[in-house]
C-alpha cells in the first residue's frame, strides 16, 4: 500500500512538474496580437489576388514561424502625398511604416516626422542599388543619417487609348495631347497640386522646383485653359476610367500603365519629349511609431529579393534592387528569372520602359520639397484653379435654376391670365 501511494505521489509530481514547465510557453497563435500599422499607396502591394503573393500574410507567417510573435498588419492606403502628409503631421494617428514619395520625405525629415534608421537592423539593405544610397539620395536633406529605404521608383508618362486617339496626335509624344481640343471630355488630370502643376510646367519647359512667380502663373493659366477639356480630376479613379474606355487620355505612373493595359490592350504609353517627373517612393518609420522594432522587421522583409520582386511583378513598378548584384550572388536567381518572364508576358516592352534605353533616355526632373513660401504659393494657385472650376459649375447650375424659375413663372402667369379671361367672357 505504501509503495502504491509512493508511485501515485511520484506520478502526480511529474504531472505537476510538466504543467509548471509548460506554463511559461504560450503558443504563438494564442499570444495577444501585436498590431503593425502600415500606410501605403493604393494598388501598391501584392495582395494575394489571382494567386499572387499575399505580402502582408507572408510577413505575419514569418513573424509566427521565425520570430515567434503573433503579429497582425493593419494596412491602410492613401491616394496622394498631400493626404499622407496631412494625416501624419496632424498627429491624430500613429503609423509604424509609411511610404511617401521623395519630396514629401524631404519635408518630413525637415519637420522631424520620420526617424533616422539603424541600417544594421535592415541586413537586406545590401540588395538595394547604389543608385539609391549615399549622395544619390537627393531627398534626405544632405544629412549623414538615412531616413528612408526605397520601395519602388519610376517616371510619369502619358497613357492614351489607341481606339480614340489618332496615331498622328499621339506620334508627337508630347504633353500637348492633354490639351488637345479634339478630345474634350475625354482627358483626365491629377487631383493633386504638385502633379497637376507638374504637367503644365514640364509642357512649358520650366523647372518644377525653381520656377519663378511668373512661370507658376503661366502654368496656372495653362491649367485654366485645359479645364474645359478635362472630364475629371482624379487619382486612383483613373484605373476604372482608362480600363473601361470612359476616358481616353491621362498622365500617370508608368507602372500603373501596365496594370491598366492588362485589362485594356488598346492602351498605349509614352514619356513626353519635353521631359517628365522621376520619383522614388520609400519606406520610413514615423517618429511616433508604436512598434519600431516590428517596423524594422517589416522593412527588412520587403527588401528580401523574392518578396521585393514578387511585389514588383504585381505592381509593375521598377524595383530599386540591384539586379546585377542578385545575379552575381546567385541566391535568388529563380525569383529574378520569374520576375523578368512575368514582366515580358504582360507587355513586350515592359523591362525597356522601366529599366532600359527608353527609360534612361528621358529628360527628367524630380520634385524637391518647396520652401514654405513655395508651398503657400502652389496651394493658393491650386485653390484658385479648383475654386474657379467650382464657380464655373455653380454659375451654370444657378443659371439653369433661374431659367427654370422664369419658365415656371411664365406658365403660372399664362394659366392665371386664361382663367381670368374665362371668368369675364
Amino acid at each position: 500500500m505504501k509503495k502504491l501511494s509512493l508511485v501515485l505521489a511520484l506520478v502526480l509530481c511529474l504531472f505537476a512538474f510538466a504543467s509548471c514547465a509548460g506554463s511559461g510557453e504560450v503558443p504563438v497563435e494564442k499570444q495577444k496580437a501585436e498590431i503593425l500599422y502600415v500606410y501605403n499607396w493604393g494598388e501598391y502591394i501584392s495582395d494575394g489576388s489571382e494567386d499572387t503573393l499575399d505580402t502582408n500574410a507572408e510577413f505575419e507567417a514569418y513573424c509566427r514561424e521565425v520570430l515567434g510573435r503573433n503579429v497582425v498588419v493593419n494596412y491602410s492606403t492613401f491616394s496622394s502625398n498631400e493626404d499622407l502628409y496631412a494625416k501624419i503631421s496632424s498627429g491624430a494617428v500613429a503609423y509604424d511604416v509609411i511610404i511617401p514619395s521623395d519630396y514629401t520625405i524631404e519635408r518630413m525629415v525637415e519637420e522631424g516626422l520620420v526617424q533616422p534608421l539603424d541600417l544594421e537592423k535592415i541586413p537586406n539593405y545590401r540588395y538595394i542599388s547604389d543608385d539609391f544610397k549615399g549622395e544619390n539620395v537627393y531627398y534626405e536633406c544632405g544629412t549623414e543619417e538615412t531616413y528612408s529605404i526605397p520601395y519602388f521608383y519610376g517616371m510619369i508618362g502619358v497613357i492614351y487609348n489607341t481606339e480614340i486617339v489618332s496615331e498622328e496626335d499621339a506620334a508627337e509624344e508630347s504633353w500637348d495631347l492633354l490639351w488637345n481640343e479634339n478630345y474634350a471630355g475625354d482627358i483626365l488630370q491629377y487631383n493633386n497640386s504638385r502633379d497637376a502643376f507638374g504637367t503644365a510646367l514640364y509642357k512649358l519647359g520650366y523647372s518644377v522646383n525653381d520656377a519663378t512667380d511668373e512661370e507658376w502663373n503661366d502654368a496656372l493659366e495653362l491649367l485654366k485653359e485645359q479645364k474645359s477639356l478635362v472630364q475629371s480630376y482624379v487619382m486612383d479613379e483613373i484605373f476604372n476610367k482608362m480600363k473601361s474606355g470612359s476616358a481616353a487620355i491621362s498622365s500617370y505612373y508608368a507602372g500603373d500603365f501596365f496594370t491598366m493595359y492588362e485589362d485594356n490592350d488598346a492602351l498605349a504609353f509614352y514619356y513626353p519629349v519635353e521631359g517628365t517627373n522621376s520619383y522614388v517612393d520609400c519606406m520610413c518609420i514615423t517618429s511616433n511609431a508604436p512598434h519600431p522594432d516590428l517596423a524594422y522587421e517589416y522593412i527588412n522583409f520587403l527588401c528580401r529579393p523574392d518578396i521585393a520582386l514578387a511585389n514588383a511583378a504585381y505592381t509593375y513598378y521598377a524595383s530599386p534592387l540591384d539586379l546585377d548584384y542578385i545575379e552575381e550572388e546567385g541566391e535568388y536567381l529563380d525569383a529574378l528569372e520569374e520576375y523578368r518572364e512575368s514582366m515580358e508576358e504582360v507587355h513586350e516592352d515592359a523591362m525597356d520602359i522601366l529599366y532600359g534605353e527608353t527609360a534612361q533616355s528621358v529628360k527628367t526632373e524630380a520634385y524637391l520639397n518647396l520652401s514654405p513660401e513655395g508651398l503657400e504659393r502652389i496651394n493658393s494657385l491650386w485653390e484658385e484653379l479648383k475654386v474657379e472650376s467650382s464657380i464655373g459649375t455653380g454659375i451654370y447650375v444657378l443659371c439653369g435654376i433661374i431659367l427654370a424659375c422664369l419658365a415656371a413663372l411664365a406658365i403660372f402667369l399664362f394659366v392665371r391670365k386664361r382663367k381670368w379671361e374665362k371668368l369675364y367672357d
